[in-house]
């Protein structure tokens, strides 16, 4: 009887996790852009952060989603997540706040 864990499980459920990871983001800046197109220059503005931001969590998260190599920042792909994911709720606070939404 084996008492250790199955390593061929892991490496599938971080590839789902990163995935799921991906399409919050994708779904989270879709709506950021619906809400900021009312809003005029500052909604395109806040529109275009976002979806800068969107193209940076994509390329860091994209290598670990489909498995086909670690990400290129040296381990530092979960901080560089969670900064980004700040960034898009200090995006969507200001859309509310501006009156975008």
């Amino acid at each position: 009887m084996s008492t250790g864990r199955d390593p061929g499980l892991q490496p599938e459920r971080t590839r789902l996790a990163w995935r799921r990871t991906l399409l919050t983001v994708t779904v989270v800046t879709a709506l950021a852009i619906r809400l900021a197109s009312t809003g005029g220059r500052a909604g395109a503005l806040v529109a275009g952060v976002t979806v800068l931001l969107w193209g940076a969590l994509l390329v860091l998260c994209w290598p670990r989603a489909t498995g086909t190599g670690a990400a290129r920042t040296g381990g530092r792909t979960l901080p560089l997540v969670a900064f980004g994911t700040v960034g898009l709720a200090l995006l969507g606070v200001l859309l509310v706040l501006r009156g975008l939404g």
